[in-house]
């Protein structure tokens, strides 16, 4: 008999982990122009913990329930990044087949916290890096997209050796960011505390400090790039820092990382060649979904916390 259901965990309103449940739901149908995934793995990021718990203030709650539902997320099944299998394709899909192994992102659809999902063969999907595991994969894509849409937006790949702070250089993002900067031959200062300081020198940036230990703002150097990976400075109290025509970016605020195939394949590359070490704390399966989010909800995570929607192919 074919499989007319699967397993997701549904966002049963906003509030804490525990609205988050585990329940049999009918098995997603594509379209012509779509590809059956079977998720093996997602991660449980900051976007997931935002959306669940209504994690914003002020007009941006109010903004936020008008966009994603007022009492309760309208797409009810969270998760933005993918690593799995094709198992079916759309009668007009001509780039992939049965059995391609692919990574991506969903964005605004969300969706990856199943066994399943759809996705347009022509949109953000992209075949996984040869050589990182489904695991590995998912691990890339949240913290990897945000660092490369903001720091292309500094200007960074048209600079030549840029003096470059990246504050929460442990974070998804921020370690992202860290190697996508080394990539663009920058002079790299990460920034992070004492308990990351073993992924920071993993990292390799050129001068790292230690905020716990040292205040970041008495720094000497003067910047090109000035990213605050975790929202958590601002450019007043940092502004001696920044070099004329300097850039000051930040993941706190209204400008939300934009996504596209682009940022999948650059990131891809960057892992096939050995350029981009996925960063992963902790592996959940998916029956303990409220512990991942409780652990991210902590703000100790350093790189990615993946949620293992399958862990046998």
């Amino acid at each position: 008999m074919a499989q007319t259901n699967m397993k997701a965990v549904v966002c049963k309103s906003y509030g804490p982990p525990e609205v988050l449940e585990i329940q049999e739901v009918p098995l997603v149908q594509i379209k012509q122009n779509e590809v059956l995934v079977k998720i093996i793995a997602t991660t449980v990021n900051s976007g997931d913990i935002r959306v669940r718990s209504l994690g914003v203030n002020g007009l941006m709650r109010l903004i936020m329930r008008l966009i994603m539902g007022w009492s309760k997320p309208r797409k009810s099944i969270l998760g933005t990044v993918y690593s799995g299998i094709i198992t079916e394709c759309g009668s007009s899909v001509s780039n992939f087949t049965t059995g391609n192994e692919v990574f991506g992102l969903t964005r605004f659809r969300f969706g990856c916290y199943a066994e399943y999902t759809a996705v347009n063969a022509l949109g953000n999907i992209c075949l996984k890096p040869v050589n990182a595991t489904h695991q590995e994969a998912a691990s890339v894509l949240f913290g990897g997209q945000s660092a490369y849409y903001f720091l292309k937006k500094s200007g960074i790949f048209q600079m030549q050796n840029p003096e470059v702070l990246i504050y929460g250089a442990t974070g998804a993002v921020g370690s992202s960011a860290v190697q996508i900067a080394n990539y663009c031959n920058a002079n790299v200062w990460a920034v992070g505390s004492s308990r990351g300081k073993e992924l920071i020198q993993l990292l390799h940036p050129k001068h790292y400090i230690l905020y716990d230990k040292e205040d970041y703002t008495k720094c000497h150097q003067k910047f090109d790039i000035i990213f605050d990976a975790v929202g958590h400075i601002n450019k007043k109290e940092c502004q001696h820092l920044l070099k004329p025509k300097a850039k000051f970016l930040s993941v706190k605020g209204l400008d939300i990382a934009s996504e596209s195939l682009e940022q999948i394949q650059f990131l891809k590359k960057l892992v096939e060649n050995k350029n981009f070490i996925p960063v992963i704390d902790r592996i959940f399966p998916l029956s303990d979904v409220v512990e991942a989010h409780r652990y991210v909800e902590t703000n100790r995570k350093k790189g990615s916390v993946v949620l293992e929607i399958l862990d046998k192919i």
